[in-house]
């Protein structure tokens, strides 16, 4: 259990509602994955993000990025945003797991879409990661707007696995 320390933003599961955890508020961490925190809170279960994890007294993992030299969205940048966010029930991330289907950057708007799936079209967690991958994403220098669609063809199989996460998980056979 821990004390925020400052107010904590964070989103409800499995919805994906933007919160505040108030200042000196209890909370109970129920998983720590990929510098994500799982944290019962008043009753619900709500994520924190690992950028916002210094409002819980936690360290705080830093989303750095290369300022770009010009006002332009960097699609390398994009997809490191996107491999910092990690599956909540598996220790891999999203573009390693295969989840990322496509990222299309409209440079005069400042905007990205970004097609994905999920492990199972059933899966409770589909509200969370959209919200994680908004977050995140949105930290990339010159984003103005990010919208994710989840789509569910052609569907999700661990053949789309890069290696290592078949390693990691121990599906590489």
């Amino acid at each position: 259990m821990v004390v925020a320390v400052k107010d904590c933003p964070a989103r409800l599961v499995p919805a994906g509602t933007k919160i505040i955890i108030p200042k000196d508020t209890f909370v109970t961490i129920t998983q720590a994955l990929g510098g994500n925190y799982t944290v019962a809170v008043n009753g619900n279960m709500a994520r924190v993000d690992g950028t916002d994890a210094a409002a819980l007294g936690l360290k705080e993992e830093k989303l750095e990025f290369e300022q770009p030299t010009s006002d332009e969205i960097i699609e390398e940048q994009v997809w490191q945003a996107l491999k910092s966010i990690y599956d909540p029930e598996i220790p891999v991330n999203l573009v390693d797991l295969g989840l990322i289907y496509s990222v299309d950057i409209d440079q005069q708007n400042k905007s990205i879409q970004i097609s994905m799936t999920l492990t199972a079209p059933a899966c409770g967690m589909g509200p969370v990661l959209v919200s994680d991958i908004k977050y995140r994403v949105s930290k990339v220098p010159n984003v103005a707007q990010v919208d994710v669609e989840l789509i569910f063809e052609p569907p999700w199989t661990r053949d789309m696995m890069s290696d290592e996460a078949k390693l990691e998980t121990g599906m590489f056979f």
